[in-house]
């Protein structure tokens, strides 16, 4: 016999009653809102595919993790996949998607997480077209909310006790803010668990109350010391330092003058950024100087040495070898479609070989 609802939430079945059952597929609308992963899985079916369960049923135990990567061509209704009562935690590696309510709005961009309260009445996301989209999520149901935090929901961010009780006022989701090494260093175990077998569903559950502790609570007064303060200050310098670098592709300062610029010492700025970003300077410069390449080639205003004069590479040889190893193909091919750039954990191992510079490299010099 077919079931067509899920015994746990009156929502089309998940996958693990499908297979307990040994039933087939039950029909689902597309343009319903999920209620489990077997929903889900139709839902991104139907926008082209791009997603993977990694763990979980968010109708049997509560939460789901799931990785996403897709190209679409015309924007992407995210909030389509969102399950009914939950809040969700994104991070974000590659592509821009936009959360709005009401008249408030957050951007992800590459490299940066947050999190939303997915089932808020009028929230809408959407992924924007033309990009290489590769994020994790981690959604939580209210039950499972509910099970683990409701005896700190006044410790809670916002976000969080509105998930725990809608008729609570406040924002629908967190700043966004940079995915910082310690979290890209999770994205990667949870895509790849240090376990298998029965263990796993521990070692994910274990994974998924550490991101709700370190998301959802804000730290109490007592404990904003000078070094959260330390903390603070190193990010705004690794920002200014992004906005000078994206100033200045074709001539960049050096570390000491970038140093000087921001107000601390070069080895400390080196230090700080690496810890926030999780790259070096002189490769942050590399992969935003090739982003710029791609997309004045794309524009066809713009012939190969043009382009490599315009972001900082005297050497055609030199911008050549760089934009192939970052983009995936050589400039001359990359108008035509060639493959997608590389981001997170990719873009990293594609430069673990090579030696650090000493400092942000000028053009001309070897890259």
């Amino acid at each position: 016999m077919l079931i067509t609802m899920s015994s746990a939430n009156g929502k089309p079945p998940c996958l693990g009653e499908l297979a307990g059952k040994g039933l087939a597929r039950p029909a689902f609308n597309p343009g319903q809102p999920p209620g489990c992963d077997y929903a889900e899985a139709v839902v991104w079916e139907s926008l082209g595919g791009g997603w993977q369960s990694l763990f979980g049923c968010f109708c049997e135990c509560g939460i789901s993790v799931e990785w996403h990567d897709f190209a679409c061509a015309e924007p992407r209704d995210w909030a389509r996949t969102f399950h009914p009562d939950s809040l969700e935690i994104c991070l974000n590696l590659s592509g821009h998607g936009r959360v709005t309510w009401a008249d408030q709005s957050a951007l992800f961009g590459p490299m940066t997480a947050g999190f939303y309260a997915a089932s808020a009445a009028g929230i809408s996301a959407w992924r924007l077209p033309g990009e290489r989209h590769q994020f994790l999520t981690v959604e939580y149901s209210r039950r499972f909310l509910e099970q683990h935090l409701k005896s700190s929901a006044g410790m809670l961010h916002p976000v969080g006790r509105w998930a725990l009780d809608s008729r609570h006022t406040g924002p629908r989701f967190s700043t966004i803010f940079r995915l910082t090494a310690p979290l890209r260093a999770n994205l990667d175990l949870l895509r790849r668990p240090p376990v298998s077998g029965p263990a796993q569903k521990l070692w994910y559950q274990g994974k998924a109350l550490e991101l709700l502790a370190e998301f959802l609570f804000a730290q109490p007064n007592e404990a904003r010391t000078t070094q959260a303060r330390q903390k603070q200050v190193a990010r705004e310098r690794v920002e200014q330092v992004i906005r000078i670098l994206s100033g200045n592709l074709a001539e960049p300062p050096t570390l000491e003058q970038l140093g000087r610029q921001v107000g601390c010492s070069p080895y400390h700025l080196s230090r700080s950024f690496s810890r926030e970003m999780g790259m070096t300077i002189p490769q942050y410069l590399r992969q935003i100087r090739m982003e710029r390449a791609a997309e004045l080639l794309k524009s066809a205003r713009f012939n190969v040495t043009e382009v490599a004069l315009e972001v900082g590479y005297s050497s055609l040889s030199h911008f050549s070898h760089a934009f192939c190893e970052t983009m995936g193909c050589c400039p001359g091919l990359y108008p035509l479609g060639g493959p997608q750039p590389l981001r997170g954990a990719a873009l990293l191992d594609s430069r673990s070989s090579k030696p650090e510079p000493g400092a942000t490299p000028r053009a001309g010099q070897p890259r």
